[in-house]
């Protein structure tokens, strides 16, 4: 479920497939994550992508590299996808999970995804069932469909986590919400297992959420 193909370019934007860049629009003094980021950082950032759009990701490597290190929180997502996918660099899952986790941490939505992914998958670090559902948690209320999916999916399942189709049914729900194109396909099965005063419950669970 690791989200291999998509990049970023930092808190709240959305995101493309097939590989694709964002260009920094401005270089500007900014504050992400509580540090304060100087226009030379984002001139690395800007390196990378002007490299990776020609293709040449050694150079978008090295760039992003500079960037991560002082602690800008898309080019720590994109070089974790670096890592991940073997592209500018040997594929290294260790760095994948280091680099996605800092991201993560700074708020990054898919870099929380993939951080839940590679827990489930022992990708990179112990597998951990809790901490995927955590990291899952917190990209699907920032309004992540895939990991909303992904919840519901598990809960439905219940092979990793305990089976709990009400919590399942609230996670469905919210990836409706946050517009997953199989969502309500899934919900509608789910509701059908569930009885009146479970389908009851779970609606108020998922209402309540919006709410917090």
């Amino acid at each position: 479920m690791f989200v291999a193909e998509r990049f970023s370019r930092g808190v709240g934007c959305n995101t493309m497939v097939c590989m694709m860049f964002f260009r920094v629009k401005a270089l500007v003094l900014l504050v992400l994550g509580g540090l304060l980021f100087c226009p030379a950082l984002y001139a690395d950032y800007e390196e990378g992508v002007n490299a990776a759009f020609a293709g040449d990701f050694d150079t978008a490597f090295r760039e992003f590299s500079l960037a991560a290190e002082d602690g800008l929180m898309m080019a720590q997502y994109n070089l974790a996808i670096l890592y991940f996918t073997g592209q500018g660099v040997e594929r290294d899952m260790d760095q994948a999970f280091r680099w996605t986790e800092a991201a993560a941490q700074q708020g990054h939505s898919d870099a929380q995804y993939n951080l839940g992914s590679l827990y489930l998958a022992g990708d990179g670090v112990a597998r951990d069932a809790e901490q995927a559902v955590a990291w899952f948690g917190k990209a699907a209320r920032a309004g992540h469909a895939n990991a909303a999916y992904a919840l519901a999916d598990l809960y439905q399942k219940g092979d990793d986590i305990g089976r709990d189709r009400i919590t399942a049914h609230a996670w469905a729900s919210q990836a409706v919400y946050n517009q997953h194109p199989d969502a309500e396909q899934l919900k509608q099965d789910i509701e059908g297992r569930l009885d009146d005063e479970e389908l009851s419950q779970a609606r108020r669970l998922f209402a309540r959420w919006q709410i917090q």
